[in-house]
């Protein structure tokens, strides 16, 4: 078998509404059987994830993530992403990492927003000025044409700078800021929640990416009382991302107010019910979601 490189050099044929698509037809096939490994150095970590979909194939993606290399001018995150044939268990294509990470995790949000915020939202707040929230944009000026964009970041040079690329307005007063979106987005390394649910409005809907391990999270318990929670995948979430380990323990919801997977895509349940309640829903990716994504990245460069 031939095995296939495929690079950055097919970006410009991706589309992200059709992603959407894509990772929702990946839920109406098996579930997918999913396994993790985090190693860990101090700040620094190996993530492995692999996944298999009985019909769409293997994949296994590793990932460091280095914080400190930012200090160093060197990408914080680095990996590979191999594509398995499902008949035969060979090698069939490396995907780019940094590409199929992008427009995973971007997509995967967008996905839910489709799903979970008002039609009309149009005010949506960034959190986090790092390489996610420039994919960020993109993927969400696709989902609500006339969006308009503000950011907030801890440091306000990154803010300003993130600003100055993209057309958003920088922000410094996050509560207030929080207050005003119909969407906000955080993509962080945050430890500590940076968001209170104290600060959502009626109608918000809160898209939560950055926390991946169990000592991460970027909301406070407050912020999963007040909403109709959503994920994702439940298996990748629950028990293995502070974001909902933490409000679990407290008591401040319960499993059975996670409300739906994407797995509950085909039924009505991963939806919003009416324009004043607050939805949030965690973003945790999952290796299911970058086999699926990389196979609609193949089949982009395969021209199908």
């Amino acid at each position: 078998m031939t095995i296939e490189i495929v690079g950055p050099e097919v970006e410009g044929r991706l589309d992200w509404i059709a992603l959407t698509e894509a990772i929702e037809a990946g839920h109406r096939l098996p579930r997918a059987e999913v396994a993790d490994t985090i190693l860990r150095r101090g700040a620094d970590t190996l993530l492995t994830r692999s996944a298999w979909i009985d019909g769409l194939g293997l994949a296994v993606k590793a990932a460091s993530i280095f914080p400190g290399n930012v200090r160093r001018g060197l990408p914080a995150i680095s990996g590979a992403v191999n594509l398995l044939s499902d008949a035969s268990g060979e090698l069939e294509a490396l995907v780019d990492f940094r590409l199929v990470t992008k427009w995973k995790t971007a997509g995967d949000s967008l996905l839910a927003a489709r799903r979970l915020a008002r039609k009309d939202a149009r005010a949506i707040l960034i959190v986090g000025a790092g390489a996610v929230a420039h994919s960020l944009v993109e993927a969400y000026s696709a989902g609500f044409p006339g969006a308009r964009f503000s950011v907030w970041a801890r440091n306000p040079d990154a803010a300003r700078t993130f600003a100055e690329a993209t057309g958003a307005t920088p922000v410094a007063d996050l509560a207030a800021a929080v207050g005003a979106a119909d969407i906000v987005t955080s993509a962080t390394m945050a430890t500590e929640p940076l968001i209170r649910g104290a600060w959502l409005r009626p109608g918000t809907h809160l898209d939560l990416i950055g926390a991946y391990r169990p000592d991460m999270r970027e909301a406070d318990s407050d912020c999963f009382r007040r909403a109709r929670v959503f994920c994702d995948s439940r298996a990748t979430t629950v028990h293995h991302i502070g974001e909902f380990i933490t409000p679990l323990a407290e008591g401040a919801i319960t499993e059975a107010d996670i409300v739906a997977d994407y797995y509950d895509l085909a039924s009505s349940a991963f939806a919003r019910r009416s324009d004043d309640e607050i939805t949030l829903c965690k973003n945790g990716g999952g290796a299911h979601l970058d086999l699926m994504t990389a196979r609609y990245i193949l089949g982009v460069a395969r021209g199908a």
